[in-house]
C-alpha cells in the first residue's frame, strides 16, 4: 500500500518528501510544476518496540516496517480539467491508497503563494473541490457503460450501478465519499472505483520554526477542517526535517534537544500515515533478525504468513504468539513457554498490533 504526498504548489511537498526519503535531491524551485512524473520512495516506520524486543532477543539485524511515498505535483484550481496538466497529476492520486496533503502554515514574502495569500482552509478547500470535480467526472462517464452492462440482469452489475449512483449523488452535494455510510461489501466495491475523495487522508500542517508544536492560528484552521471529518493532522517544519535529516545521529540528537523536540517530526508523521493507510505491525523474533512486518488492520494470521512468505499461507498450520509485555515480564521465550503465556492460534484468529508470532506451516 503506499500513500501519496498533494498539495498546492510550494506548500512544501518535495522537501518534505526528500526529508522523508533521507534524498539528497535538490529541493524544488520556486513555481509550480516543478515535479513533472511522481517520485517514488520508501520510509521506515520508527518502532521503539523493536528496540524493546532486542533487550531480551539480541539479534544480528533490525528491519522496521516500510511505508511507499509518492510526491505527486502540485494541484491548481482548475486541475479537474486540465489546467497544469492536472488531469495527469489527478491520475496518479487515484493510484494511492491514502492522501498526505501539505498544507501551508507558514509566512514567508520570498516563497510565492500561488493564491496570494495564506490561507489553509481556502487551500485544503481548493484541493477537496478539484478531487469532488474529477469523481464527479469520472462517475457521470462511467455510470452509462455500467448500465448498459446491467441491462442483462447480472446482479454484481446491477449493484455497482446503484453504488455509482449513489456515489454519484454524494459528491453532488459537494460531500466527499470517504464520508459516505457504505457497508463492508459496498466499501470494497467502491474502492475498486478508484475515487480520489474516497481515499482516508492525512494533513500535514507547514509549519516554520516558530511554531514547532502547532498551537499557532493557521494550524488550529486545519484541524477545525481535520475535525470536521475524523481526519488526523500532523505538525511539521519541513525546513527544519530537511536539515535534520542530513545530520549524523549525534548532531541530530543535538539539534533536536536545541528546539525542543523529542524526535524528528517526520517519525510521528510515518506512524501516524501507517494508520491513515489502515495498517499495524506484527514481529517476528530470533538471533538472525527482529524485523517488523506490515499486515492491514484486520488480517488472519494465514494472510499475515503470506506476508513472509507465500508458502507459509497455503501451507498454513498454526501460530504461536506472545505479547511483548510478556516478553519485558518474563524475559525469555523460555520462560514465556514455561508459564503458559504461548498462545496457539488458528487459521481464523485475527492479528492484534504488536503480536510476536512463529508460524509453523507444511508444504
Amino acid at each position: 500500500m503506499e500513500a501519496g504526498i498533494v498539495g498546492l504548489p510550494n506548500v512544501g511537498k518535495s522537501t518534505l518528501f526528500n526529508a522523508l526519503t533521507s534524498s539528497t535531491a535538490a529541493q524544488s524551485a520556486n513555481y509550480p510544476f516543478c515535479t513533472i512524473e511522481p517520485n517514488e520512495g520508501i520510509v521506515s516506520v520508527p518502532d521503539q518496540r523493536l528496540e524493546r524486543i532486542t533487550r531480551y532477543i539480541p539479534p544480528q539485524k533490525v528491519i522496521p516496517a516500510i511505508l511507499k511515498l509518492v510526491d505527486i505535483a502540485g494541484i491548481v484550481k482548475g486541475a479537474s480539467v486540465g489546467e497544469g496538466l492536472g488531469n495527469k497529476f489527478l491520475s496518479h492520486i487515484r493510484e494511492v491508497d491514502a492522501i498526505l496533503q501539505v498544507v501551508r502554515c507558514f509566512e514567508d514574502p520570498d516563497v510565492t503563494h500561488v493564491g496570494g495569500s495564506v490561507s489553509p482552509v481556502d487551500d485544503i478547500e481548493t484541493i477537496e473541490t478539484e478531487l469532488l470535480l474529477a469523481d464527479m467526472q469520472q462517475l457521470e462517464n462511467s455510470i452509462p457503460k455500467a448500465q448498459r452492462t446491467a441491462k442483462s440482469g447480472d446482479k454484481e452489475a446491477l449493484q455497482r450501478v446503484e453504488l455509482m449512483q449513489k456515489c454519484l449523488e454524494h459528491v453532488q452535494r459537494e460531500q466527499p465519499l470517504r464520508t459516505l455510510e457504505l457497508d463492508e461489501a459496498e466499501e470494497k466495491i467502491v474502492r475498486n472505483f478508484g475515487l480520489m475523495t474516497a481515499k482516508p487522508v492525512l494533513y500535514v500542517a507547514n509549519v516554520d520554526e516558530g511554531d514547532l508544536n502547532g498551537e499557532g492560528d493557521l494550524v488550529q484552521e486545519v484541524k477545525r477542517v481535520a475535525g470536521q471529518s475524523g481526519a488526523e493532522v500532523v505538525t511539521v517544519c519541513a525546513k527544519l526535517e530537511a536539515e535534520l535529516a542530513e545530520l549524523d545521529e549525534s548532531d541530530r540528537a543535538e539539534m533536536l534537544e536545541s528546539v525542543g523536540l523529542e524526535e524528528p517530526a517526520l517519525a510521528v508523521l510515518a506512524r501516524a500515515a501507517y494508520r491513515t493507510l489502515g495498517l499495524q505491525s506484527f514481529f517476528t523474533a530470533g538471533e538472525k533478525e527482529v524485523r517488523a512486518w506490515t499486515v492491514p488492520i484486520g488480517a488472519t494470521a494465514p494472510q499475515a504468513a503470506g506476508v513472509i512468505h507465500t508458502d507459509f499461507e497455503r501451507g498454513f498450520i498454526r501460530c504461536e504468539i506472545y505479547s511483548l509485555e510478556d516478553l519485558e515480564k518474563f524475559q525469555s521465550e523460555k520462560e514465556i513457554r514455561s508459564a503458559g503465556k504461548l498462545r496457539v492460534e488458528g487459521k481464523g484468529y485475527v492479528m492484534q498490533d504488536g503480536d510476536i508470532c512463529h508460524f509453523l506451516f507444511n508444504v
